[in-house]
């Protein structure tokens, strides 16, 4: 029997809502002290420690070409897996893990540039919301455009 239904970690960028497979998420966590990388792209916030791991931190305001977090504000870790890669996605706040079903499911909104629509698999039209479906592999390998 065909699986209908997903179970996504969400969390919010600027006033976007956003979600992930819960099986790529390795953990959430409060902000991280960061050291920048000279000459990396904008995307990449820097590099955390994670018990010892180092994990490039990937800026999701840059890579969706939103606007910079205020300097006050200190971004959440979400921890994911893509292949052999660990990264950490630099995000807002954390929602919950929600169960969204396939009937809900469309294709990207028109409104994203090109460069911005190739990162979102998705979305689904929630009861007060959209919930735009991000593809982590596509996400993690900026090299790719960007």
């Amino acid at each position: 029997m065909p699986k209908t239904t997903t179970q996504l970690c969400t969390f919010f960028i600027d006033k976007l809502f956003f979600g992930i497979e819960v099986e790529k998420v390795q953990e959430v966590t409060r902000y991280r002290e960061m050291t920048r990388v000279p000459l990396a792209p904008p995307v990449v916030g820097g590099l955390i420690n994670l018990r010892g791991q180092i994990v490039t931190a990937i800026e999701l305001r840059q890579r969706l070409n939103l606007t910079d977090r205020s300097p006050d504000t200190l971004p959440l870790n979400v921890i994911v897996r893509s292949g052999e890669e660990t990264a950490s996605l630099l995000v807002d706040d954390i929602g919950d893990v929600l169960e969204v079903s396939a009937e809900d499911f469309e294709t990207p909104p028109d409104t994203f540039t090109s460069q911005v629509r190739c990162l979102i698999r998705g979305a689904y039209k929630l009861k007060d919301r959209l919930l735009l479906f991000l593809d982590v592999d596509k996400v993690v390998d900026f090299t790719a455009n960007g």
